[in-house]
């Protein structure tokens, strides 16, 4: 890490990697998945029909996996992950992979584990810090997902 991040900043950041943070555990029940199809119009039969969907292998309806994703925003404000002093703006970098490794099945609870893999000066007062993720399924040993998160972030000088 480059030397202009304040030394308070700096220490920190380095006091943080490796840690882990759990989220509230979060219902998604049906009425959830019909809002996501509604707003994403992926009308898909395994999400909103819950007689059809019962005749799968499934035994009824699941979450979308984009939904599962779109809730790593909530989860990880629950999971009360710290935040860096001085921090003016945090922005979504993207991801750099995502699986869906098991389905979640409407009326079931997930969380998020969040693991600070590393977070680094990019340029001046600028940082990127990666998180690795786990979305858990509730009394499931399989999580639901797994994906490593970007997040670029600024600190005001001397913070």
């Amino acid at each position: 890490m480059a030397d202009s991040a304040p030394s308070a900043a700096r220490a920190f950041i380095a006091e943080q990697k490796g840690r882990s943070f759990a989220s509230e555990w979060v219902l998604i029940d049906q009425e959830m998945i019909d809002r996501f199809a509604e707003a994403t119009r992926d009308f898909e039969f395994i999400h909103v029909d819950p007689e059809r969907a019962a005749e799968t292998f499934l035994g009824g309806t699941i979450a979308h996996g984009f939904l599962v994703l779109s809730l790593l925003p909530h989860l990880r404000d629950s999971a009360h992950l710290p935040v860096t002093p001085g921090v003016t703006v945090g922005l979504n970098y993207g991801l750099d992979r995502v699986r869906f490794t098991a389905p979640v099945r409407s009326g079931r609870k997930v969380r998020g584990v969040f693991t600070i893999v590393d977070t680094v000066e990019r340029d001046h007062n600028h940082f990127q810090q990666t998180l690795d993720i786990v979305v858990e399924r509730e009394g499931e040993d399989r999580p639901a997902m797994i994906a490593r998160w970007l997040i670029h972030f600024t600190i005001a000088e001397g913070a």
